[in-house]
C-alpha cells in the first residue's frame, strides 16, 4: 500500500489520529489502500490556513490568480496518468477514462483562469446628480468543497477553479469512496508552487466534515451529492448563515417523439445509461416514448441492454464498470424488485451477478407508471424505466411532474415542439436530440429538489462572489 497524507497549510501533514479510512476497488471489492481520517483539530487547522491565505490571495490582481490556475493546470497535466491510475483503482473506471477525466478537468481549470479579466461589477444610475452607485463583485472567503464519488477529479476542479479565480480559498473534503485521487491531486498543487493554505484537501468522516463546514471562517459550502446530503449541508449553513451551492439528485426524463431517428436514439440511450454504470446525476432515468414507436424502441433497447457486457474495466475497458459499493448495489436491486412487484416487466437485467465486485447489469423496465417508486425516486444506477404516452403535451406534463428538475432530454425534429419544451419543461437543462454532457461554458443548475445555485460558466463563477454596493458622493 502507498502511504497517503492529508494536505493543508501548503504541506502534507502526518495524521494526528490513528483512524484510517479503507478504500476498496469496486471491481473486486478488495481494500487496496487506506487514507488518514482527519481529526477535528486537523479540520480546524485547515480552515485557519485557508483563512490566513485568503487575505493575501484576494488582494492579488485577478490576472495573477489566473496565472496561478494556469500553473496548476500544467502541473495536473504532468501528473494526469498518476492521478488517473489512483482514480481508476478507486472508482472502477478504465485507466483511459480516469486519465481523460483529469485532462477534461484541466481544460475546465484553464477556462476559469480566463475569467481573470472578465469579472465585472456595475455602475448604476443614482437619483442624485452628484452621486454614483458602484456594485462590486467580491470573494466570499473560505469555501468548503464537498466532492462526490462519481467524477471526483472533475468535480473537484469544477468547484475550486471558480472559487479561486474569484479570490476565495478552499478546503476540500473528497468522498470516502474515492479519496486517493484527491490526495494525489494535492501533489500537483505542491508542484505548482501555490500559496500555502490556498488549496487544502483532507479525508474525514461525517462528524469531522460537520466541524469543518461549521467553522466561523467558512462563508460558503458547495456540495454535489444526494438530496439527503444537501439537507444536512443546509443545516451546516445555519451556523454561519453560510452560502449554499448544492447540485443534488436528478431523474432525467427523456421524451421520444415519432419523428425521431429510433436507431440513433436507442444507441444514444444505451451509451448514456451505461456510462459509469449509470452513476451520473444527469443519466436518463425516465423514458417517455410515443405509443406509435414504443414497441420498436423497446425491442431495440432490450436487445442492446441484454448484449451490453459488464466487468472489470482494468481487464477489458469496453465493458460497463461497477457501482461504487455494495450498499448501492443492494439498494438498486431492491428498487427493481419493488418495481417488478408493482407490475413492471423486467425486459433485461434485474439480477444480482455472482462473483467479486459491485456489478449490476443494465436493466430495462417496461410497463412502468408515473406513481411507481422506480419513476419517482433517483436510482443512480444502470436502470431505465419506460412509459408510453399518446400526446406530446402529456409527455411534457409527465416529465415535469416530479420532485427533481436537473436535466431533461427531447428527441424530435419538430421545432415547434422543441420550443414548447424549452419554454415549459421544469428543469434547469434541456438537451434536444442529444444527451447531457454539461458544457463548461453553460450553467448546470437544478430546479426543485435538484439543488440551489449551480456550476459552470459565468454564472457558476459568480456563485463564488458576493456584492458590495459603493455609494460615491462627488
Amino acid at each position: 500500500m502507498n502511504e497517503y497524507r492529508n494536505f493543508y497549510a501548503g504541506r502534507f501533514v502526518e495524521a494526528s489520529s490513528p483512524k484510517r479510512i479503507d478504500v476498496r476497488n469496486p471491481a473486486t471489492g478488495e481494500v487496496f489502500t487506506s487514507v488518514p481520517a482527519a481529526s477535528e483539530a486537523d479540520a480546524v487547522s485547515a480552515v485557519d490556513a485557508a483563512r490566513t491565505a485568503q487575505h493575501a490571495w484576494r488582494a492579488l490582481p485577478a490576472i495573477e490568480r489566473g496565472n496561478a490556475l494556469r500553473r496548476l493546470a500544467d502541473a495536473l497535466i504532468q501528473r494526469a496518468e498518476r492521478i488517473g491510475t489512483a482514480l481508476a483503482a478507486e472508482s472502477g473506471k478504465s485507466l483511459a477514462d480516469a486519465t481523460s477525466e483529469v485532462v477534461y478537468g484541466v481544460e475546465l481549470m484553464r477556462y476559469h483562469a480566463e475569467w481573470a479579466r472578465r469579472i465585472e461589477g456595475e455602475v448604476i444610475e443614482s437619483d442624485n446628480a452628484d452621486e454614483t452607485l458602484i456594485l462590486r463583485r467580491e470573494p466570499i472567503g473560505v469555501v468548503a468543497c464537498l466532492i462526490p464519488f462519481n467524477y471526483p477529479i472533475y468535480t473537484l476542479v469544477r468547484k475550486i477553479a471558480p472559487a479561486l479565480i474569484a479570490g476565495n480559498t478552499v478546503v476540500v473534503r473528497p468522498s470516502n469512496n474515492t479519496p486517493v485521487s484527491a490526495l494525489v491531486f494535492a501533489e500537483a498543487v505542491m508542484d505548482a508552487d501555490l500559496p500555502a493554505g490556498l488549496i487544502n484537501i483532507l479525508t474525514m468522516d461525517h462528524d469531522v466534515a460537520r466541524v469543518l463546514s461549521t467553522q466561523p471562517a467558512v462563508g460558503m459550502i458547495t456540495l454535489t451529492g444526494s438530496v439527503g446530503a444537501g439537507q444536512i449541508v443546509l443545516d451546516y449553513c445555519k451556523a454561519n448563515i453560510a452560502k449554499p451551492s448544492l447540485e443534488l439528485g436528478g431523474k432525467t426524463p427523456v421524451i421520444v417523439e415519432p419523428d425521431a431517428d429510433i436507431d440513433a436514439v436507442a444507441a444514444a440511450i444505451v451509451a448514456a445509461k451505461t456510462t459509469h454504470c449509470g452513476q451520473v446525476c444527469t443519466s436518463a432515468e425516465r423514458l417517455y416514448v410515443h405509443e406509435s414507436v414504443h414497441d420498436n424502441l423497446l425491442a431495440k433497447l432490450k436487445a442492446a441492454f441484454s448484449a451490453r457486457a459488464f466487468g472489470n474495466r482494468s481487464q477489458d475497458a469496453s465493458r460497463m464498470g461497477p457501482l461504487a459499493n455494495e450498499t448501492s448495489r443492494q439498494r438498486i436491486h431492491a428498487m427493481v424488485e419493488r418495481a417488478r412487484a408493482e407490475g413492471a416487466t423486467v425486459e433485461a437485467g434485474g439480477y444480482l451477478p455472482e462473483g467479486d465486485g459491485y456489478f449490476y447489469p443494465p436493466t430495462l423496465l417496461s410497463g412502468c407508471r408515473q406513481d411507481m417508486e422506480i419513476v419517482r425516486e433517483e436510482v443512480f444506477g444502470p436502470v431505465l424505466a419506460v412509459i408510453s404516452y399518446a400526446e406530446f403535451d402529456d409527455a411534457l406534463a409527465l416529465a415535469s411532474d416530479h420532485q427533481f428538475g436537473l436535466s431533461s432530454v427531447l428527441f424530435t425534429e419538430n421545432y415547434r415542439k422543441a420550443m414548447r419544451a424549452a419554454a415549459t419543461i421544469e428543469a434547469g437543462e434541456l438537451y434536444i436530440n442529444r444527451f447531457p454532457a454539461d458544457p463548461y461554458q453553460g450553467f448546470h443548475s437544478g430546479w426543485k429538489k435538484s439543488g440551489l445555485g449551480g456550476d459552470d460558466g459565468k454564472h457558476g463563477m459568480l456563485e463564488f462572489t458576493q456584492t458590495r454596493l459603493v455609494i460615491l458622493k462627488h
